[in-house]
């Protein structure tokens, strides 16, 4: 069978938990994993060409105090042309970003140093006290899979944030964007999943979608949960030691972690604080700290041992030292 009658009909899965292996089946797959679509289209074709550049942002977290009020401060070109903010974010000042160009991607991308010295250095002039690295509540980077159109071949470009790749065996990749356009971006990628499917085409009900836990005038008050929150304090009524934090320096309670493994899936101690929460964001050594309490409650729920307990505690800590700056 020639290479143009291979089609891509599924994909094998695996497990993380169990190990099991599944076999899925599908009329059309999409390939929407950001900085890591070049290797997913190297697995389809070996001879691909790469289709991304990536780009590391760096922030840093800081105490309220360095910029009382609620206003933010947004600098459109510092020294060197880059762009800086100062935010206001639960409780808490974030400040970033930089622009770095990354030749390897990762799970865990690391802030250089001559990235922090530049957001402590460039933000002092705009607080009100100047930042040190001793002030620094977590550091963190995120990888920006932005697009090399000059690399693209054979692509419907649908926006200048985002294009949208057939591959010869029927792959989609949808590459670049950004959170702000993350629904056109999916709007983009199913129509052309169902053209190249064969399946039938529906309009898009997303420009009158509510996200799930909609509230109107939530405010931040909610810490994100919308009306999740009641579901949330029926727990603290029931069992009132729930609505105890699960650390001093931190907003959420213990009520909150048994939420998120009974509603939202979580099966990790990183998973609550540091995706279901914004925990590691907030203060990275708090959360370590906060990590043996969450790993009892979710044990509790999950019907896990104190091996897991203390595994889950000691992998936590492990990737939360790379959001401090004493590593």
């Amino acid at each position: 069978m020639s290479k143009r009658d291979c089609v891509i009909k599924g994909v094998v899965a695996v497990d993380q938990e169990t190990g099991k292996e599944y076999r899925i089946k599908s009329s059309v797959v999409i390939n929407a994993t950001g900085i890591f679509s070049d290797q997913i289209l190297k697995m389809d074709d070996p001879n691909a060409r790469k289709i991304i550049s990536v780009s590391q942002g760096v922030h840093i977290v800081l105490d309220k105090e360095f910029l009382p009020g609620e206003s933010a401060i947004m600098v459109p070109q510092t020294e060197d042309g880059r762009v800086l903010f100062v935010v206001p974010w639960h409780g808490k000042v974030i400040v970033g970003t930089t622009d770095t160009p990354i030749k390897a991607v990762s799970l865990e991308p690391q802030p250089l140093a001559e990235e922090v010295e530049f957001i402590l250095h460039h933000a002092a002039k705009y607080m009100s006290k100047d930042p040190a690295a001793g002030d620094v509540k977590s550091v963190f980077a995120g990888l920006r899979p932005l697009v090399n159109s000059r690399r693209v071949k054979e692509t419907s470009s649908v926006s200048r944030e985002h294009v949208v790749l057939v591959s010869q065996s029927g792959l989609i990749t949808i590459a670049g964007g950004k959170w702000t356009t993350y629904r056109r971006m999916g709007e983009d990628a199913i129509d052309r999943a169902a053209r190249v499917g064969g399946l039938r085409k529906e309009a898009s009900r997303l420009a009158n979608l509510k996200i799930h836990g909609w509230l109107r005038d939530a405010g931040m008050n909610h810490h994100g949960y919308g009306s999740d929150m009641i579901g949330i304090e029926n727990l603290i009524s029931h069992f009132p030691s729930l609505g105890e934090r699960i650390h001093p320096a931190l907003p959420y309670r213990k009520a909150e972690v048994v939420w998120h493994v009974r509603k939202e899936m979580a099966r990790t101690v990183e998973d609550v604080l540091s995706r279901r929460t914004r925990a590691l964001l907030l203060d990275a050594n708090a959360s370590i700290e906060a990590a043996p309490v969450v790993a009892g409650l979710m044990a509790r729920e999950l019907g896990r041992d104190e091996r897991w307990m203390d595994d889950q505690v000691r992998a936590f800590g492990k990737l939360a030292k790379g959001y401090t700056l004493s590593r």
